[in-house]
């Protein structure tokens, strides 16, 4: 095998090929490291590459490979969203205000990955603070599309999952507070899963809205995204909202044979909500949302119409409570004890002032501001109260649509990726591109984009599949099952199929 393959070859192969020595991980490492050097400057998906720390990782799971001390992961190179602290290593949040900051620790996702024996390429490019759905606040500059370099990867985790589609690493870590793993990964034409609440420990990771926020990975394939997240979960005392339950082997359940071969999904229900199909929805991205349902039902699954009266209101609530919950976050960046501090200020107010003007920019200062603002005397009520409950009534919803179903499919976003900058001038349009994502996270519920189409300009369209607490393997299983009928996520933008 030579090493042009490698760098498209799914994660199992991966794995085949580092324990037979057709390849060493110093060797796949260097085949990505200089993948990003050479296309990278064209899309700006990474913000930080560290290749001795990227060699060493790699040295170091030869050392594991020739011991026959290896696991799904042992060598397999990976990136990491800048939002996952990394010791000794610049973690930015996008941010001017975290520039120079240089983690002493690492979050806990990274630790587990670590004692995996993955090799970490990079800190990949975001929305500053997480805080957009395009990646383009970036105190980087915007992540270009691989599919076409003149429109947006999605946001915030776009960095991630362009990263992916050109194949500037195999996988990749993310976070997801309103869709922003799913957005990306449909407008770039993978696969991106959100886990379920507390799945995942939040520890290392820089927050942005604490009870939204939730870890997600980036693969080609549901069979690439499994290997990843079944390494990430596990509980952690230093989170709180960790779940101490049993961790799954999400890639084993979804390679589990099938009773009927031919009809692998025989006796899954999928629900099809009329509210996300309704008034706003594209009709290219309808009508490949349709063509893929006829798909799954073709492989035996069965599809029936349920009700989510509620989730017109998740864009207002979510947003509400994420801006909220970001003015309390992001109040530890004073300019005191790490991060940017304004180069001269007359006193101790003057200085969070300056500081924090300089170092946030313009959509993170409006949701700080804003949500300032709905938690203010007088307004908490009327405001930020008043999404809780509506966030309660959003939650019943699924909880009567499973009642019903297995899964919930919907569009992932109502467009395709529009073109870099249409969209700066006008956040609420902005916004309103998460409609069909925010629900989910309002709920805490585990989602899944895979992509099933391209509109006629040739850019991707990702199905959304949404399942109840906990069933990640029943969500990765379907999609796989899909991706086994199907070849929408084989296809590759022309960069993924260039040798550096």
């Amino acid at each position: 095998m030579t090493s042009a393959p490698f760098f498209d070859a799914p994660v199992s192969a991966l794995r085949r090929a580092l324990d037979e020595k057709d390849i060493s991980s110093v060797e796949l490492a260097s085949l990505f490291l200089d993948r990003i050097e050479a296309f990278d400057s064209g899309l700006n998906a990474f913000i930080t590459v560290d290749r001795e720390r990227a060699l060493a990782d790699a040295r170091a799971a030869d050392e594991r490979i020739a011991r026959k001390g290896t696991g799904a992961l042992t060598g397999i190179p990976l990136a990491y969203k800048d939002v996952f602290c990394t010791e000794g290593m610049l973690t930015t949040c996008a941010s001017k205000m975290l520039s120079n900051f240089v983690s002493p620790y690492d979050a806990h996702a990274v630790t587990l990955l670590k004692q995996a024996g993955t090799v970490n390429l990079g800190k990949t490019n975001m929305d500053e603070c997480a805080m957009g759905s395009s990646s383009e606040t970036s105190y980087y500059g915007p992540v270009k599309n691989p599919w076409n370099p003149a429109h947006v990867s999605g946001g915030s985790s776009g960095g991630s999952a362009a990263a992916v589609a050109a194949r500037l690493a195999p996988i990749a870590a993310g976070s997801d507070t309103g869709g922003s793993v799913r957005q990306p990964a449909a407008f770039c034409g993978i696969t991106g899963i959100k886990a379920t609440y507390g799945l995942i420990s939040r520890f290392g990771m820089i927050a942005y809205a604490s009870s939204l926020d939730q870890a997600g990975v980036f693969g080609a394939s549901a069979s690439d995204c499994a290997l990843l997240l079944s390494a990430m979960t596990g509980f952690d005392p230093r989170d709180s909202t960790s779940l101490d339950r049993p961790t799954e082997n999400y890639a084993a359940a979804i390679e589990a044979p099938s009773p009927n071969p031919a009809r692998p999904l025989d006796g899954l229900t999928i629900g099809v909500p009329d509210e996300f199909f309704s008034e706003g929805l594209g009709d290219e991205t309808r009508a490949a949302i349709e063509q893929a349902l006829a798909q799954y039902r073709a492989l035996g699954a069965s599809t029936r119409k349920i009700a989510l009266p509620n989730a017109r209101l998740a864009i207002p609530v979510c947003y509400v409570i994420a801006m909220a919950e970001a003015s309390s976050n992001l109040s530890r960046f004073d300019g005191v004890r790490y991060g940017h501090r304004a180069a001269e200020y007359a006193d101790l107010v003057d200085m969070y002032c300056k500081s924090r003007s300089e170092g946030f920019g313009a959509e993170v200062q409006r949701r700080i501001l804003a949500g300032t603002f709905v938690l203010s005397h007088g307004y908490y009520d009327a405001y930020y109260l008043q999404a809780q409950k509506l966030r309660r009534l959003i939650t019943e919803d699924f909880k009567r649509a499973f009642a019903e179903c297995d899964l919930i499919a919907a569009p992932t976003a109502p467009v395709t990726a529009w073109p870099l900058g249409a969209m700066s001038d006008d956040p609420v349009q902005m916004y309103l591109a998460d409609i069909y994502t925010t629900p989910v996270n309002l709920a805490g519920l585990p989602g899944l984009s895979h992509p099933c189409g391209f509109d006629t300009a040739g850019l991707p369209i990702g199905l959304q599949l949404i399942g109840d607490y906990f069933s990640e393997s029943r969500l990765l299983a379907a999609t796989h099952r899909f991706q086994q009928a199907t070849d929408w996520h084989l296809r590759r933008p022309a960069i993924a199929r260039t040798s550096a």
